[in-house]
């Protein structure tokens, strides 16, 4: 591997990581087998730490290609349940508030989910990475202030049901950069006069790279201690 000229690793970021984890695991093994202090690696589109999946992460100068990478479009398989909802629209937060959702069948689930798929708007949670003001939007929540996020624009290029297991719904969802799916299931929620939260996400592809090709955070890191290195041949640029 030559991690100067730029390597690109796919990872499957495990569940309770954040992707800065990863990415910090896999710079301190590159580090190790270079034997340097410093070495620039960095990651094309953030996993929130509940999630699994795909990572894409990127050393030396293959970080210049991350822009190019997180543009390309993100599949996802979710699990949302009815019934419910937390602030943080997923399970990092506790239930704020229940809802019926009895009334919700399968024939319901896809008579709305066509409005969610193509060119939408979408308002991302409060607990998210959203600048306002210059700051991230988390910070505001974490202090209970309430802050006023736009809408922002998104594709939702296909849904699928995969399974419904009232009150809880499996999704695969292709979407551009920026989609929260955590809002989603919000979203969801209140179109089925309901309530709705993520109970589960895993990113299954990012542009052209898969969860077939990725490898665990142990695989890489024995990749990058064992596996043949070279060198570019200029290493000066």
């Amino acid at each position: 591997m030559n991690f100067i000229s730029g390597e690109i690793i796919i990872i499957d970021k495990p569940l309770g990581w954040t992707s800065f984890d990863a990415v910090k695991r896999l710079r301190g093994a590159i580090q190790r087998r270079l034997n340097v202090r410093k070495f620039k690696v960095g990651h094309a589109g953030t996993l929130d730490p509940l999630a699994t999946g795909v990572l894409i992460v990127c050393t030396g100068r293959a970080t210049k290609r991350i822009t190019e990478l997180q543009e390309g479009m993100k599949e996802y398989v979710a699990e949302v349940k009815f019934g419910a909802t937390t602030p943080s629209y997923d399970l990092e937060k506790e239930i704020d508030a229940t809802y019926p959702w009895e009334h919700i069948t399968r024939e319901r689930i896809e008579e709305v989910l066509p409005r969610f798929i193509g060119h939408v708007m979408q308002v991302p949670p409060v607990f998210s990475a959203v600048k306002i003001d210059g700051k991230r939007a988390y910070n505001y929540a974490r202090k209970g202030k309430e802050v006023d996020i736009k809408a922002k624009p998104l594709e939702i290029r296909e849904m699928e049901i995969l399974k419904w297991e009232a009150p809880v719904l499996t999704l695969r969802v292709l979407c551009s950069k920026g989609t929260y799916i955590r809002a989603l299931a919000r979203d969801l929620g209140e179109a089925l006069d309901s309530g709705a939260h993520l109970v589960g996400l895993r990113r299954t592809r990012v542009g052209d790279y898969t969860e077939q090709q990725a490898l665990s955070i142990d695989q890489a890191v024995e990749i990058i201690a064992n596996g043949p290195l070279e060198f570019p041949d200029n290493p000066e640029k």
